[in-house]
Protein backbone atom coordinates (compact mmCIF):
# COMPACT_ATOMS: atom_id res chain seq x y z
CA UNK A 1 0.00 0.00 0.00
CA UNK A 2 1.19 3.56 -0.87
CA UNK A 3 2.37 5.72 2.03
CA UNK A 4 0.51 8.68 0.47
CA UNK A 5 -2.58 6.72 0.71
CA UNK A 6 -1.51 6.91 4.98
CA UNK A 7 -1.28 10.59 4.95
CA UNK A 8 -4.27 11.27 2.93
CA UNK A 9 -6.36 9.27 5.39
CA UNK A 10 -4.86 11.38 8.12
CA UNK A 11 -5.09 14.67 6.97
CA UNK A 12 -9.08 13.94 5.65
CA UNK A 13 -9.73 12.53 9.34
CA UNK A 14 -8.13 15.77 10.69
CA UNK A 15 -10.52 17.93 8.75
CA UNK A 16 -13.79 15.82 9.87
CA UNK A 17 -12.53 16.34 13.15
CA UNK A 18 -12.17 19.71 13.43
CA UNK A 19 -14.82 20.34 11.11
CA UNK A 20 -17.48 18.43 13.65
CA UNK A 21 -15.65 20.64 16.86
CA UNK A 22 -16.49 23.97 14.96
CA UNK A 23 -19.60 22.93 13.94
CA UNK A 24 -20.27 21.82 17.95
CA UNK A 25 -18.93 25.04 18.92
CA UNK A 26 -20.84 27.21 16.61
CA UNK A 27 -24.19 25.18 16.85
CA UNK A 28 -24.79 26.15 20.31
CA UNK A 29 -24.91 30.23 19.32
CA UNK A 30 -27.13 28.92 16.20
CA UNK A 31 -29.07 27.23 18.91
CA UNK A 32 -29.23 29.85 21.60
CA UNK A 33 -29.80 32.58 18.82
CA UNK A 34 -32.61 30.63 17.16
CA UNK A 35 -34.22 29.94 20.31
CA UNK A 36 -34.10 33.47 21.25
CA UNK A 37 -35.43 34.56 18.13
CA UNK A 38 -38.26 32.19 17.88
CA UNK A 39 -39.20 33.16 21.39
CA UNK A 40 -38.75 36.56 21.05
CA UNK A 41 -35.55 36.96 23.17
CA UNK A 42 -32.04 38.64 22.31
CA UNK A 43 -29.54 35.60 22.67
CA UNK A 44 -25.85 35.94 23.32
CA UNK A 45 -24.02 39.40 21.64
CA UNK A 46 -21.66 40.59 24.38
CA UNK A 47 -18.67 38.39 23.09
CA UNK A 48 -17.29 39.45 19.86
CA UNK A 49 -19.46 40.97 17.32
CA UNK A 50 -22.68 39.47 16.83
CA UNK A 51 -21.72 37.00 19.88
CA UNK A 52 -19.50 34.96 17.66
CA UNK A 53 -16.90 34.28 20.59
CA UNK A 54 -19.69 32.87 23.04
CA UNK A 55 -18.85 29.71 21.79
CA UNK A 56 -14.89 30.42 22.74
CA UNK A 57 -15.60 31.96 26.12
CA UNK A 58 -17.64 29.03 27.11
CA UNK A 59 -15.27 27.09 25.95
CA UNK A 60 -12.90 28.95 28.71
CA UNK A 61 -15.10 28.72 31.34
CA UNK A 62 -15.53 25.33 31.36
CA UNK A 63 -11.93 24.61 31.05
CA UNK A 64 -10.94 26.80 34.46
CA UNK A 65 -13.85 25.75 36.16
CA UNK A 66 -13.44 23.16 39.31
CA UNK A 67 -14.36 19.29 38.86
CA UNK A 68 -15.40 17.57 41.68
CA UNK A 69 -15.58 13.66 41.49
CA UNK A 70 -17.76 11.95 44.48
CA UNK A 71 -15.72 10.37 46.88
CA UNK A 72 -17.95 7.01 46.26
CA UNK A 73 -17.65 7.08 42.66
CA UNK A 74 -16.25 4.26 40.73
CA UNK A 75 -13.41 6.67 39.62
CA UNK A 76 -12.20 4.40 36.38
CA UNK A 77 -15.56 4.45 34.62
CA UNK A 78 -16.34 7.54 36.09
CA UNK A 79 -13.66 9.05 33.94
CA UNK A 80 -14.10 7.09 31.25
CA UNK A 81 -17.88 7.57 31.10
CA UNK A 82 -17.63 11.00 29.09
CA UNK A 83 -15.48 9.80 26.39
CA UNK A 84 -16.80 7.05 25.25
CA UNK A 85 -19.81 9.50 24.57
CA UNK A 86 -17.62 11.54 22.32
CA UNK A 87 -15.86 8.85 20.40
CA UNK A 88 -18.73 7.11 18.92
CA UNK A 89 -20.26 10.74 18.13
CA UNK A 90 -16.94 11.67 16.45
CA UNK A 91 -16.25 8.74 14.05
CA UNK A 92 -19.41 7.84 13.30
CA UNK A 93 -18.27 10.66 10.28
CA UNK A 94 -15.64 8.99 8.96
CA UNK A 95 -18.03 6.84 6.55
CA UNK A 96 -20.35 9.85 5.17
CA UNK A 97 -19.22 11.19 1.96
CA UNK A 98 -19.28 15.09 1.66
CA UNK A 99 -18.69 14.91 -2.47
CA UNK A 100 -17.28 13.51 -5.37
CA UNK A 101 -13.63 13.85 -5.71
CA UNK A 102 -11.45 16.66 -7.05
CA UNK A 103 -7.73 15.96 -8.87
CA UNK A 104 -4.35 18.07 -6.67
CA UNK A 105 -3.03 20.02 -8.85
CA UNK A 106 0.90 19.30 -9.92
CA UNK A 107 0.19 15.76 -8.01
CA UNK A 108 -2.43 15.07 -10.37
CA UNK A 109 -4.04 12.76 -7.85
CA UNK A 110 -7.59 12.11 -7.38
CA UNK A 111 -8.40 12.73 -3.86
CA UNK A 112 -12.30 11.93 -2.57
CA UNK A 113 -14.30 13.82 -0.48
CA UNK A 114 -14.86 11.44 2.09
CA UNK A 115 -12.58 9.34 4.42
CA UNK A 116 -14.10 5.66 3.54
CA UNK A 117 -16.11 4.32 1.33
CA UNK A 118 -17.12 0.97 2.93
CA UNK A 119 -19.68 -1.49 0.99
CA UNK A 120 -21.66 -2.03 4.19
CA UNK A 121 -21.76 2.03 5.43
CA UNK A 122 -25.27 1.78 6.85
CA UNK A 123 -24.43 -1.10 9.06
CA UNK A 124 -21.07 0.50 10.76
CA UNK A 125 -23.37 3.38 11.23
CA UNK A 126 -25.79 1.21 13.32
CA UNK A 127 -23.23 -0.24 15.17
CA UNK A 128 -20.82 2.49 16.09
CA UNK A 129 -24.33 4.85 17.11
CA UNK A 130 -25.23 1.99 19.26
CA UNK A 131 -21.71 2.36 21.46
CA UNK A 132 -23.09 6.01 22.50
CA UNK A 133 -25.35 4.49 25.14
CA UNK A 134 -22.74 2.53 27.19
CA UNK A 135 -21.27 5.95 28.27
CA UNK A 136 -24.48 7.45 29.58
CA UNK A 137 -25.42 4.33 31.74
CA UNK A 138 -21.99 3.70 33.05
CA UNK A 139 -21.90 7.52 34.05
CA UNK A 140 -24.99 7.25 35.85
CA UNK A 141 -23.99 4.02 37.60
CA UNK A 142 -20.19 5.12 38.42
CA UNK A 143 -21.76 8.24 39.94
CA UNK A 144 -23.34 6.42 42.35
CA UNK A 145 -25.96 8.99 42.91
CA UNK A 146 -29.63 7.22 42.46
CA UNK A 147 -30.78 10.00 39.96
CA UNK A 148 -27.80 9.43 37.81
CA UNK A 149 -28.23 5.69 37.89
CA UNK A 150 -32.08 6.60 37.10
CA UNK A 151 -31.08 8.64 34.07
CA UNK A 152 -28.99 6.24 32.38
CA UNK A 153 -31.71 3.77 32.61
CA UNK A 154 -33.69 5.95 31.20
CA UNK A 155 -31.48 6.61 28.76
CA UNK A 156 -30.65 2.97 27.25
CA UNK A 157 -34.38 1.90 28.00
CA UNK A 158 -35.33 4.98 25.49
CA UNK A 159 -32.57 4.94 22.95
CA UNK A 160 -32.94 0.87 22.51
CA UNK A 161 -36.24 1.19 21.66
CA UNK A 162 -36.13 4.13 19.45
CA UNK A 163 -32.80 2.53 17.73
CA UNK A 164 -35.40 -0.25 16.46
CA UNK A 165 -37.27 2.05 14.20
CA UNK A 166 -34.20 4.00 13.60
CA UNK A 167 -32.94 1.11 12.33
CA UNK A 168 -36.25 0.01 10.13
CA UNK A 169 -36.09 3.67 8.06
CA UNK A 170 -31.84 2.75 7.63
CA UNK A 171 -33.59 -0.16 5.56
CA UNK A 172 -35.98 1.64 4.09
CA UNK A 173 -33.15 3.66 2.40
CA UNK A 174 -31.20 0.40 1.47
CA UNK A 175 -34.15 -0.90 -0.39
CA UNK A 176 -34.66 2.46 -2.72
CA UNK A 177 -31.22 3.15 -2.91
CA UNK A 178 -30.37 -1.07 -3.96
CA UNK A 179 -27.06 -0.74 -1.80
CA UNK A 180 -25.93 -0.46 1.75
CA UNK A 181 -22.86 2.06 0.40
CA UNK A 182 -23.87 5.84 1.32
CA UNK A 183 -22.11 6.93 -1.20
CA UNK A 184 -24.38 4.67 -3.62
CA UNK A 185 -27.28 5.92 -1.66
CA UNK A 186 -26.41 9.21 -2.34
CA UNK A 187 -25.82 8.63 -6.47
CA UNK A 188 -29.22 6.62 -6.47
CA UNK A 189 -30.99 10.18 -5.20
CA UNK A 190 -29.28 11.90 -8.45
CA UNK A 191 -33.04 12.21 -10.06
CA UNK A 192 -34.71 12.29 -7.02
CA UNK A 193 -34.52 12.78 -3.03
CA UNK A 194 -35.82 9.78 -1.22
CA UNK A 195 -37.72 11.82 1.05
CA UNK A 196 -39.74 12.47 -1.97
CA UNK A 197 -40.48 8.73 -2.54
CA UNK A 198 -40.56 7.89 1.08
CA UNK A 199 -41.96 11.42 2.89
CA UNK A 200 -43.28 9.08 6.15
CA UNK A 201 -39.63 7.69 6.48
CA UNK A 202 -37.87 10.50 6.20
CA UNK A 203 -40.41 12.49 8.89
CA UNK A 204 -40.06 8.97 11.34
CA UNK A 205 -36.32 9.26 10.80
CA UNK A 206 -35.89 12.79 12.28
CA UNK A 207 -38.82 11.81 14.84
CA UNK A 208 -36.14 8.89 16.29
CA UNK A 209 -32.94 10.99 16.05
CA UNK A 210 -34.65 13.87 18.25
CA UNK A 211 -34.96 10.29 20.74
CA UNK A 212 -31.26 8.89 20.03
CA UNK A 213 -29.37 12.36 20.86
CA UNK A 214 -31.98 12.98 24.01
CA UNK A 215 -33.40 16.41 22.35
CA UNK A 216 -36.60 17.81 24.04
CA UNK A 217 -39.39 16.46 23.65
CA UNK A 218 -37.91 13.09 24.25
CA UNK A 219 -35.10 14.39 27.17
CA UNK A 220 -36.50 12.53 29.39
CA UNK A 221 -32.40 11.18 30.47
CA UNK A 222 -32.22 14.75 31.61
CA UNK A 223 -35.52 15.45 33.10
CA UNK A 224 -34.23 18.62 36.00
CA UNK A 225 -37.66 18.25 37.38
CA UNK A 226 -37.49 14.49 38.05
CA UNK A 227 -33.52 13.26 38.18
CA UNK A 228 -31.63 16.72 39.19
CA UNK A 229 -30.37 16.90 35.06
CA UNK A 230 -30.52 12.87 35.14
CA UNK A 231 -27.25 10.87 34.32
CA UNK A 232 -24.91 13.99 34.69
CA UNK A 233 -25.74 14.76 37.97
CA UNK A 234 -22.67 14.81 39.72
CA UNK A 235 -19.97 15.89 36.18
CA UNK A 236 -19.27 19.35 36.47
CA UNK A 237 -16.04 21.08 34.45
CA UNK A 238 -14.36 19.52 31.08
CA UNK A 239 -16.28 16.04 31.82
CA UNK A 240 -19.75 17.83 31.69
CA UNK A 241 -18.61 19.94 28.72
CA UNK A 242 -17.34 16.60 27.33
CA UNK A 243 -21.35 15.57 27.66
CA UNK A 244 -22.56 18.47 26.51
CA UNK A 245 -20.36 18.22 23.21
CA UNK A 246 -20.91 14.86 22.77
CA UNK A 247 -24.87 15.80 22.31
CA UNK A 248 -23.68 18.87 19.97
CA UNK A 249 -22.33 16.36 17.73
CA UNK A 250 -24.41 13.77 17.17
CA UNK A 251 -26.84 16.30 16.26
CA UNK A 252 -24.61 17.22 13.45
CA UNK A 253 -23.67 13.89 12.78
CA UNK A 254 -27.28 12.89 12.74
CA UNK A 255 -28.23 15.71 10.19
CA UNK A 256 -25.43 14.38 7.68
CA UNK A 257 -26.53 11.26 7.94
CA UNK A 258 -30.23 12.15 7.82
CA UNK A 259 -29.66 14.38 4.74
CA UNK A 260 -27.04 11.70 3.04
CA UNK A 261 -30.01 9.32 3.33
CA UNK A 262 -33.27 10.89 2.36
CA UNK A 263 -32.21 14.63 1.38
CA UNK A 264 -29.87 13.76 -2.04
CA UNK A 265 -26.85 14.09 0.72
CA UNK A 266 -23.61 16.46 -0.98
CA UNK A 267 -26.15 16.25 -4.50
CA UNK A 268 -27.96 19.52 -5.73
CA UNK A 269 -31.98 19.41 -5.94
CA UNK A 270 -32.75 16.96 -8.88
CA UNK A 271 -34.50 19.54 -11.03
CA UNK A 272 -30.81 20.78 -11.12
CA UNK A 273 -29.32 18.02 -12.88
CA UNK A 274 -26.89 18.49 -15.73
CA UNK A 275 -27.12 22.40 -15.09
CA UNK A 276 -24.11 24.63 -14.04
CA UNK A 277 -25.27 23.96 -10.21
CA UNK A 278 -24.79 20.32 -10.70
CA UNK A 279 -22.11 18.65 -8.30
CA UNK A 280 -21.09 16.47 -11.96
CA UNK A 281 -19.84 19.91 -13.26
CA UNK A 282 -18.61 21.48 -9.94
CA UNK A 283 -16.94 19.13 -7.09
CA UNK A 284 -16.74 22.07 -4.66
CA UNK A 285 -20.46 22.57 -4.61
CA UNK A 286 -20.55 19.03 -2.58
CA UNK A 287 -20.20 20.07 0.69
CA UNK A 288 -21.78 23.70 0.84
CA UNK A 289 -24.81 21.25 -0.68
CA UNK A 290 -24.44 19.28 2.67
CA UNK A 291 -24.23 22.13 4.77
CA UNK A 292 -26.92 23.91 3.57
CA UNK A 293 -29.13 20.27 4.12
CA UNK A 294 -27.29 20.25 7.68
CA UNK A 295 -28.26 23.77 8.63
CA UNK A 296 -31.80 23.45 7.89
CA UNK A 297 -32.34 20.20 9.90
CA UNK A 298 -30.53 21.34 12.69
CA UNK A 299 -32.66 24.21 12.83
CA UNK A 300 -35.75 21.72 12.89
CA UNK A 301 -34.32 19.81 15.71
CA UNK A 302 -34.14 23.35 17.29
CA UNK A 303 -37.28 24.73 16.62
CA UNK A 304 -38.99 20.97 18.20
CA UNK A 305 -36.87 21.88 20.84
CA UNK A 306 -38.75 25.91 21.07
CA UNK A 307 -42.39 24.76 20.22
CA UNK A 308 -42.87 21.31 21.93
CA UNK A 309 -43.01 20.58 25.93
CA UNK A 310 -41.49 16.94 27.21
CA UNK A 311 -44.00 14.33 26.70
CA UNK A 312 -44.44 12.14 30.09
CA UNK A 313 -41.94 9.28 30.05
CA UNK A 314 -44.47 6.28 29.72
CA UNK A 315 -45.94 7.56 26.51
CA UNK A 316 -42.66 8.60 25.22
CA UNK A 317 -42.38 4.88 25.34
CA UNK A 318 -45.86 3.71 24.14
CA UNK A 319 -44.84 6.48 21.36
CA UNK A 320 -41.93 4.44 20.27
CA UNK A 321 -43.40 0.38 20.66
CA UNK A 322 -46.81 0.81 19.91
CA UNK A 323 -46.87 3.69 16.97
CA UNK A 324 -43.71 4.25 15.36
CA UNK A 325 -42.55 0.36 15.08
CA UNK A 326 -45.57 -0.83 13.48
CA UNK A 327 -45.53 2.50 11.20
CA UNK A 328 -41.88 1.63 10.49
CA UNK A 329 -42.50 -1.73 9.52
CA UNK A 330 -45.15 -1.10 7.19
CA UNK A 331 -43.62 1.91 5.60
CA UNK A 332 -40.79 -1.26 4.77
CA UNK A 333 -44.08 -3.53 3.17
CA UNK A 334 -44.76 -0.74 0.88
CA UNK A 335 -41.18 0.68 0.27
CA UNK A 336 -40.83 -2.44 -0.75
CA UNK A 337 -43.82 -3.70 -2.34
CA UNK A 338 -43.72 0.10 -4.37
CA UNK A 339 -40.09 -1.20 -5.83
CA UNK A 340 -41.67 -4.57 -6.93
CA UNK A 341 -44.64 -2.92 -8.80
CA UNK A 342 -42.15 -0.37 -10.45
CA UNK A 343 -39.93 -3.55 -11.80
CA UNK A 344 -42.81 -5.33 -12.85
CA UNK A 345 -45.11 -2.68 -14.62
CA UNK A 346 -43.07 0.15 -15.15
CA UNK A 347 -41.20 3.27 -13.43
CA UNK A 348 -44.99 5.75 -13.24
CA UNK A 349 -46.14 2.54 -10.07
CA UNK A 350 -43.27 3.95 -7.67
CA UNK A 351 -45.34 6.96 -6.93
CA UNK A 352 -47.63 4.41 -5.00
CA UNK A 353 -44.89 4.15 -2.29
CA UNK A 354 -45.63 8.43 -1.25
CA UNK A 355 -49.78 7.98 -1.43
CA UNK A 356 -49.83 4.39 0.70
CA UNK A 357 -47.02 5.76 2.96
CA UNK A 358 -49.13 9.42 3.61
CA UNK A 359 -52.43 6.78 3.74
CA UNK A 360 -50.57 4.50 6.41
CA UNK A 361 -49.33 7.88 8.51
CA UNK A 362 -52.60 9.41 8.70
CA UNK A 363 -54.81 6.18 9.56
CA UNK A 364 -51.73 5.99 12.46
CA UNK A 365 -52.14 9.60 13.44
CA UNK A 366 -55.85 8.95 13.72
CA UNK A 367 -55.83 6.19 15.93
CA UNK A 368 -53.28 7.57 17.97
CA UNK A 369 -55.70 10.45 18.46
CA UNK A 370 -58.47 8.19 18.82
CA UNK A 371 -56.23 6.66 21.92
CA UNK A 372 -55.61 9.38 23.15
CA UNK A 373 -58.94 10.60 23.05
CA UNK A 374 -60.30 7.33 24.57
CA UNK A 375 -57.46 7.89 27.88
CA UNK A 376 -58.86 11.46 28.00
CA UNK A 377 -62.61 9.71 28.96
CA UNK A 378 -61.64 7.47 31.21
CA UNK A 379 -59.85 9.62 33.64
Amino acid sequence: MDWTLWVEWFIKALVVIFAILTGFAYLTLYERRALARIQTRIGPNRAGPQGLLQPIADALKLFFKEEFTPARADKVLFVLAPVMTVVPAMIIAAVIPFGTQFTLPFLNRPVTLYVADINVGVIYLTAIASIAVYGIVLAGWSSNNKYALLGGMRSSAQMISYEIALGICFVIAILLGNSMSLLKIVEAQKDIWFAVIQPVGALIFMITTLAEVNRAPFDMPEAEQELAAGYHSEYSGMKFALFFMAEYEKMIVISMIAATLYFGGYREFWFLKDTWFSVDQHWWLGPIYLLLKVIVLLFFMIWIRATWPRIRYDRLMAFGWKVLLPLSLALVFITALGILLADQFGAIYIWTIPVLSIIAGLVTTLLTNLSLRRKVAHA
